[in-house]
């Protein structure tokens, strides 16, 4: 399996070295072969190359079977005209990945749940209200005087279907229950055609049950029953405030791993950001990258039938699992007191004891 690694701005490069060090370990116990090649975007390129995403990295999402993209400082950037661009949402646009998969289970001593929460958000990825991606030219937002600012919100049935027909296909492994969320009560035609497309791909899914929540509701539902939902699938700006909200729920948004797929392309990135202020200090948590890494592996070995790489990837993440449960061996931002070299070698540690163990029954 070939990989092209983009470490990004911040804690960025930080992680994603803790993430490639764990996928070596995972190379030497699973009987696997994941290399890979690096290259530079975000800030780092934009100084050396003008440009924040290089035409070459472009070419090379194409030819490598996956993506392991580091947090980007996009925030920071000039504008588009001056070599300013989004990786994270060009990258989605670009290749059309339609969903953004990100899991959220809660760990006990680390939630402020009431109920346990193990679930799945299912964003649809490059539409919605996120102006920078929504147009084929120009912006979704602009200001037709100095004091009044407009934004286009762009739904459409060929993304709606694509991302409904993920969040059904997932339900099927799971507990076979989709909730779509949506704010229809007011966003009559955009949410009521999500909802219309939601509909259709329901009824080729006759063994999993559709249910309708608006995204207020489902804001306070995901804390008071947490457990009610299964796979949740929503539009691109509600996914991205819920996924968030939900992680937070479970522990800490630096706890929840995350892929955005589209036909025959994936790429894991960290559902947070890229942390200026703390890059340089080793104390970021790697889990975040750590956990969209192993997705990454499983995705890839489904969609090969490659058991190998399913089976690391679960090795992976019950690693991850295994430290994250022990309180003396987190980082700082869970209460811990390690290093976020130190917490890579504990999670290489339980990977090569998780081996040995299979190996030894």
């Amino acid at each position: 399996m070939q990989l092209l690694v983009l470490p990004g701005d911040g804690i960025g490069p930080e992680i994603t070295a803790a993430t490639l060090r764990a996928l070596n370990v995972l190379n030497d116990c699973c009987s696997i072969d994941i290399r890979w090649t690096e290259a530079d975007i975000g800030l780092k390129s934009l100084r050396e190359q003008g440009t924040t995403l290089p035409e070459a990295v472009l070419e090379g999402v194409r030819a490598a079977d996956g993506v392991l993209l580091g947090p980007v400082s996009h925030y920071e950037y000039p504008s588009r005209q001056e070599g300013g661009i989004n990786p994270s949402g060009e990258l989605r646009t670009r290749f059309e990945l339609f969903a953004n998969i990100r899991p959220c289970r809660s760990l006990s001593d680390l939630s402020i749940l009431r109920r346990p929460m193990d679930l799945i958000i299912v964003r649809e990825n490059t539409e919605g209200f996120y102006s920078d991606r929504n147009m084929v030219a120009g912006t979704g937002e602009f200001m037709p005087d100095e004091n009044m600012a407009l934004s286009v919100r762009k739904i459409t049935a060929r993304a709606s279907g694509q991302v409904a027909r993920a969040a059904f296909e997932l339900a099927r492994g799971r507990r076979k229950k989709v909730t779509a969320v949506h704010k229809a009560n007011v966003l009559k035609l955009s949410d009521g055609l999500f909802l219309r497309e939601v509909r259709k791909v329901a009824a080729d899914y006759p063994d999993v049950a559709l249910e309708e929540l608006i995204v207020d509701a489902t804001a306070a539902h995901l804390i008071r029953t947490p457990d009610r939902f299964d796979l949740i699938v929503t539009t691109n700006m509600f996914g991205d405030i819920l996924s968030d909200e939900a992680s937070e729920l479970c522990g800490s948004l630096g706890l929840g791993g995350s892929i955005s797929v589209g036909d025959g392309i994936c790429v894991a990135q960290a559902q947070h950001g890229s942390a200026p202020d703390i890059a340089g200090r080793g104390i970021a948590n790697p889990t975040s990258l750590m956990l969209s890494a192993a997705m990454l592996l499983d995705w890839r070995g489904r969609r090969d039938g490659d058991t190998a790489l399913i089976d690391a990837a679960a090795a992976f993440e019950q690693a991850v699992g295994k430290v994250l449960t022990n309180p003396a061996t987190r980082t700082a931002d869970l209460g811990g007191a390690l290093s976020t070299e130190a917490f890579t070698d504990a999670v290489c540690a339980a990977i090569a004891r998780s081996s040995a163990a299979g190996q030894a029954a």
